[in-house]
């Protein structure tokens, strides 16, 4: 798909507004503390006595940095002490104990993701402790059936570590660049070089892994079009399996590292446009299929294929070539959806000690949903993983009428429609071309809580 197909700049800056990324529905604003740790236990019951228990996914938040990265808004601890690091692993192994024993050991973990902060933090030692603990207590699935990646910050390993993560298990792995321009580097203080890079990808390359990601930021402070230019460059001579790149949100009055950026150094608003619509064409132009959101991927990768053939899947990991999960969430702050619920684990170091001492989860706040929630998830997902929502599929699986139950999203959608960025037929709402990037703007109109949410979000392009 060609640039100026995806990329309409009147349209673009009209719904540039802010709006949730929906890696799930309902979002998480709506989670509450009413939703507790036997809610939890009996979600897992009743997803264990499904006929055909779903597989399992796990996530992983490793908190812990060496640096402070100015942009960064994750929940992470910056510390060089690294016992901190050796007594939350042991703490964590407690988790996974407590969290295995709830799921029958017939199922499977196809999925895991460690996270942060920065995996790799923890030494490959450590790693590898990890690593037995997940499968003593979840039960791996044979090697071709998984998707096993984590996060890897480039300054902290060297390339005779990225051979033993594969060797610990690992398959996918995705390397945080954000920007090459030393300049962009040092106003929001995170040093590498090309070259280390470029052995790092080299290395997971020779040592076998199944794909391999590179993360980059734009709207970072000092960069121009024609250093991101440059940056775009050096990203596609690598040629990485999958590239994400996402929009920087300056919220300064939110993330008390952003505020080490000085503000002369941010860019104009403007600017994000530009650097958006010069991404979009560099990677089009080099190949990369639009997944959608901040995704892109070659051809042949399984994110393209998924895509391709109806079977893309989004959860909290963000896209997904896998089926439906029931997804764990381990370490301080993580997420969690496991049969109709969502679940999310406290956020302190001190509570979730204090959890696990007493052999409970850390689980502090979710949600359960209703029959309108998870019709309004199929919508959405549909939606955003496969760019169409099919009339005859939705009203089967739920036993509505769409035209019906969803009038008022129609009439919201209009506009859309006229501004040539969907299309509603009579059995079907497709986004266009022009529309793909304005995904979130679409999926909007069919969320029953936005109006009254309080939450914080990101600009949707």
């Amino acid at each position: 798909m060609q640039d100026h197909q995806l990329f309409n700049r009147p349209l673009v800056e009209k719904y540039d507004r802010p709006g949730p990324r929906y890696t799930s529905y309902p979002t998480a604003p709506q989670f509450h503390a009413a939703f507790a740790e036997d809610d939890y236990r009996a979600a897992a019951e009743r997803s264990n006595a499904d006929a055909e228990p779903k597989p399992l996914s796990v996530y992983v938040h490793i908190p812990f940095c060496k640096s402070l990265c100015y942009y960064c808004a994750c929940n992470k601890i910056i510390t060089h002490n690294t016992e901190r690091a050796a007594e939350y692993l042991a703490w964590l192994q407690q988790e996974i104990r407590v969290q295995g024993a709830l799921f029958d050991e017939t199922r499977r973990m196809t999925q895991l993701h460690l996270g942060g902060g920065t995996p790799t933090y923890l030494s490959n030692d450590q790693l590898g402790e990890l690593m037995a603990s997940l499968d003593a207590a979840f039960h791996f699935a044979s090697p071709e059936e998984r998707e096993f990646s984590l996060e890897v910050d480039p300054r902290t390993v060297t390339p005779e570590q990225i051979h033993e993560l594969h060797a610990l298990g690992f398959n996918r792995l995705s390397f945080g660049v954000q920007d090459f321009d030393p300049d962009v580097q040092k106003a929001v203080n995170r040093v590498q070089s090309e070259e280390d890079v470029v052995s790092l990808v080299h290395a997971a390359r020779q040592a076998g892994f199944q794909s391999i990601s590179v993360d980059l930021i734009y709207g970072l402070p000092l960069q121009t079009v024609a250093s991101f230019d440059t940056t775009l460059d050096k990203i596609i001579a690598l040629r990485p399996d999958r590239i994400a790149t996402y929009s920087y949100a300056h919220l300064p009055e939110l993330f008390k590292a952003q505020r080490l950026i000085r503000p002369e150094d941010m860019p104009p608003p403007e600017r994000k446009l530009e650097l958006l619509e010069l991404t979009i064409r560099r990677l089009t132009e080099a190949g990369y299929v639009y997944i959608g959101m901040d995704h892109f991927a070659l051809p042949d990768d399984e994110l393209s294929l998924a895509r391709k053939n109806g079977t893309l899947q989004r959860n909290f990991q963000g896209y997904s070539t896998h089926a439906d999960c029931d997804m764990i969430g381990l370490g301080i702050t993580s997420i969690g959806k496991v049969g109709d619920t969502y679940s999310q684990n406290v956020k302190e170091t001190a509570q979730y000690q204090h959890r696990l001492q007493e052999e409970r989860l850390a689980v502090f706040r979710g949600y359960r949903l209703s029959d309108d929630d998870r019709l309004r998830r199929d919508v959405i997902n549909a939606l955003m993983c496969h760019n169409r929502i099919d009339f005859a599929a939705i009203e089967a699986r739920h036993g509505i009428i769409f035209r019906d139950y969803f009038a008022d999203a129609l009439s919201e959608l209009q506009e859309m429609a006229d501004d040539g960025l969907l299309a509603i037929r009579d059995n079907e709402i497709e986004l266009l071309p022009a529309g793909r990037l304005m995904m979130r703007n679409a999926a909007m109109a069919f969320d029953a809580y936005l109006a009254h949410s309080t939450g914080r979000y990101s600009r949707t392009v």
